[in-house]
């Protein structure tokens, strides 16, 4: 069975992960040879190999120096070796170049709220929202809401995790996130139904499991909560 855990960070939107290769593609266009470099380092990336990966994002903006996906790309990885300077440089040259990109507004906002500057995250992820070219709304309202839950404004987050699943109902992290605020605010009924579609969907998950244990319990259900609890143990044997 598929296990699906309780997400509470902020994910990057706008970068595609693939896995990497030593063939180059037979391409001419600037842009298609970035992206043939693109592809490459962030698959090295995601391997770990770091110096391999900067050395083919930094073709890739070489290839194209205007390209925004290049520049994300290469800033995204700037970011995961905590060189922050560098990557706001890249994130700032994309903005100017590309004011009204939603990717380039979606991770601005992403980068933005993980060096806590969550006011300034907000409105970013709102322009990307905003733009009407932009088709990554659910991923900018998700980031949105985990960036509000981040600050600690568990009611914005909670609004933009029901806009997120009015965009896209299939969106799990934003799924459970709202179930879990909602047994907070103890709007029992609307969690508890929340999670049964959850389970119809999905199955019966670890998380979604604890999220209803925590529920009964606190709405002083003891039988349903230690039905919730033996579900957990059928799934989780070792634990």
């Amino acid at each position: 069975m598929r296990r699906i855990g309780l997400w509470l960070t902020i994910a990057l939107s706008g970068c595609v992960t693939v896995e990497s290769n030593n063939q180059q593609p037979l391409v001419s266009h600037p842009e298609q040879r970035s992206e043939a470099r693109i592809a490459l380092g962030l698959g090295y990336m995601e391997q770990g190999n770091m110096p391999k990966a900067r050395e083919n994002l930094e073709k890739a903006l070489q290839h194209a120096p205007n390209y925004y996906r290049a520049q994300l790309s290469l800033a995204h990885y700037f970011e995961n070796v905590g060189e922050s300077a560098s990557a706001a440089s890249l994130y700032n040259k994309a903005l100017k170049q590309h004011p009204n990109n939603g990717n380039v507004l979606n991770n601005y906002g992403t980068f933005l709220c993980k060096r806590g500057d969550y006011q300034e995250a907000d409105q970013y992820f709102r322009k990307a929202i905003e733009q009407p070219s932009y088709y990554q709304v659910s991923s900018s309202y998700e980031n949105a809401a985990l960036c509000a839950l981040k600050s600690g404004d568990n009611v914005q987050a909670k609004r933009y995790f029901i806009r997120t699943i009015e965009h896209d109902p299939q969106r799990v992290p934003s799924i459970l996130n709202l179930a879990k605020l909602e047994i907070e605010d103890m709007e029992y009924t609307q969690a508890r139904i929340r999670l049964m579609k959850f389970h119809q969907q999905y199955g019966l998950q670890v998380a979604s499991l604890r999220l209803l244990i925590e529920l009964e319990n606190q709405a002083g259900n003891p039988s349903l909560e230690a039905n919730y609890r033996a579900k957990l143990a059928e799934i989780t044997p070792d634990s």
